[in-house]
């Protein structure tokens, strides 16, 4: 089965839609295909500001629906406590929100961008899905992230080349509190490796330690811009290292 197959099947549905390279291509398979679809980006403290201005680009570039909603996940002990599982909760509360909002507007069907090259068994949040029956549409096309990014590319779309963005959550070890004043932190040292040209990398918060962890292409270009780094860094952070692992390693 191809995507225009399943929308024709599915002819009227709700998108949760992140501005990433997967829900931005299945938003624009949808409205290629005809279908009544309705896009909502969920706004949290978990989302840093550029995600939601891709969002809001690539909405307008489709001249398609996008409906922002506003979750404050911080107000879930469950979630800020960071547990194994912590995936789980947030997405149930998320994807809980976005299928009641989409109800109220008429949508009964909701989809996600998860594709057939994600390891499904070892994302908690793909428990939550299941449970909310979200539909996966990429996935059961059999389309990987491969396929997307050709397809996206071939489509015009800006997001063909975006690297992988995990939430800010992420980065924040299991088991250590997640507050907004750790996550406000993380988010304004990232932005600020990007204003230096870095892409796919991470800034992860360990205490009160940036642990940076960039791809290997991008060593030396840590290296030559170490010294600024550091100290813009450490405006925020007691200490600022570097992760040996590569994150294409």
């Amino acid at each position: 089965m191809g995507l225009s197959e399943f929308f024709q099947a599915h002819k009227k549905v709700a998108l949760a839609f992140s501005g990433g390279v997967d829900s931005a291509y299945l938003l624009y398979a949808a409205i290629q295909s005809g279908a009544d679809i309705r896009a909502y980006y969920v706004k949290s403290a978990f989302q840093p500001q550029f995600e939601l201005e891709d969002a809001k680009r690539m909405a307008r570039e489709l001249r398609a629906d996008l409906q922002i909603i506003e979750v404050d996940v911080l107000c879930n002990t469950t979630i800020t406590e960071n547990p194994l599982d912590r995936c789980y909760h947030c997405k149930k509360s998320i994807f809980s929100t976005i299928a009641q909002q989409a109800v109220m507007d008429g949508y009964h069907i909701l989809l996600d961008g998860t594709n057939a090259s994600d390891d499904v068994d070892d994302r908690p949040g793909m428990k939550a899905l299941q449970e909310l029956s979200v539909l996966s549409p990429l996935r059961e096309c059999g389309l990987t992230k491969i396929d997307i990014r050709r397809l996206s590319k071939d489509a015009g779309l800006f997001t063909w080349n975006k690297p992988a963005y995990a939430c800010l959550a992420t980065r924040i070890p299991t088991g250590e509190r997640i507050t907004l004043k750790k996550l406000a932190r993380i988010e304004w040292a990232e932005d600020y490796l990007f204003s230096l040209g870095f892409t796919d990398f991470r800034v992860r918060c360990v205490g009160d330690t940036a642990k940076i962890q960039v791809t290997s292409s991008q060593y030396d270009m840590l290296m030559a811009n170490r010294r600024y780094i550091v100290e813009k860094l450490k405006n925020q952070f007691a200490s600022v290292v570097l992760d040996m692992e590569a994150r294409d390693e």
